[in-house]
């Protein structure tokens, strides 16, 4: 198995692309373009990262960093996709995700943004693409897009780094009069759990279970899930979805326990089987 500082050498690269600021309810706010490159130094010990943005009508804010180490809020899987951000959510303190997804010589990211009052404040949506290749030409993610079963396989890694775990995964999103209905199988055999939402413009608002949540529709296929506002005392997940092709659909899920504490994160790929 990888150590977790091979897997953040699969991002190595110059990445041209944007941050996207986004609203709680889907709508794009602002865009800035933006190179981050990870450059491994000293025989790959050392990674130095440089991210220039560049604000239209602004000269370019560039920061660099260095590091031969990570930082325990952070975790990578095999795939070299990633999630950093808060260990523990808690009243009266501002909080916050990122979910990166990788796919050839595309990047997906994601940050999710909570205030002090427990609501979703901000999203960015950050798109990006290897110097030198094409970017990508997706289009929104769309309802019917996702409509169908899906199989595939999760992969969960830990904070405390004991051994990855790997189980098969059922997805089928159902989609009529308003509404969707899914139902999600983790392992052969296991227990289904079933959810409904409605669907409002790009939006599908999930209400039913212990902790409320939103799915909006964003650019380049993507998806972002999570709660509109946190609910204290349950568990609590946060996750980026990217459909790379129209039957091939990765998942990063990071989750929190009862007590507000990060416990995992989950890479699911999925291929549409019908």
């Amino acid at each position: 198995m990888a150590s977790q500082w091979q897997r953040l050498l699969k991002n190595t690269g110059r990445w041209v692309g944007s941050f996207t600021q986004v609203s709680p309810t889907g709508e794009v706010l602002a865009d800035t373009p933006t190179v981050v490159e990870l450059q491994p130094l000293d025989h790959d010990n050392l990674m130095r990262q440089t991210i220039t943005k560049q604000p239209p009508g602004e000269p370019p804010q560039e920061t660099v960093l260095q590091y031969r180490t990570l930082a325990k809020s952070v975790l990578f899987l095999d795939n070299g996709a990633f999630s950093q951000g808060s260990m523990q959510w808690g009243p009266f303190s501002e909080f916050g995700v990122e979910l990166g997804l990788i796919a050839a010589n595309h990047r997906l990211r994601l940050v999710q943004l909570f205030d002090k009052n427990r609501d979703l404040h901000q999203l960015t949506l950050i798109r990006e693409h290897l110097d030198g290749t094409a970017p990508s030409t997706r289009s929104p993610l769309r309802v019917e897009e996702l409509v169908g079963t899906w199989v595939g396989e999760a992969t969960t890694v830990y904070p405390d780094l004991r051994p990855d775990d790997t189980y098969a995964t059922r997805l089928a999103i159902a989609h009529h009069s308003g509404t969707v209905e899914q139902t999600l199988q983790f392992g052969d055999g296991g227990p289904s759990i079933q959810s409904q939402g409605v669907v409002s413009g790009d939006r599908l608002l999930f209400t039913t279970g212990s902790q409320p949540v939103q799915v909006l529709l964003l650019p380049d296929g993507a998806s972002s899930t999570c709660p509109t506002a946190i609910t204290p005392r349950q568990p609590l997940f946060l996750e980026v979805g990217w459909l790379i092709s129209p039957t091939h659909r990765q998942r990063l899920i990071r989750q929190y326990s009862v007590q507000g504490t990060w416990v995992s994160l989950t890479l699911v790929d999925e291929t549409k089987v019908d």
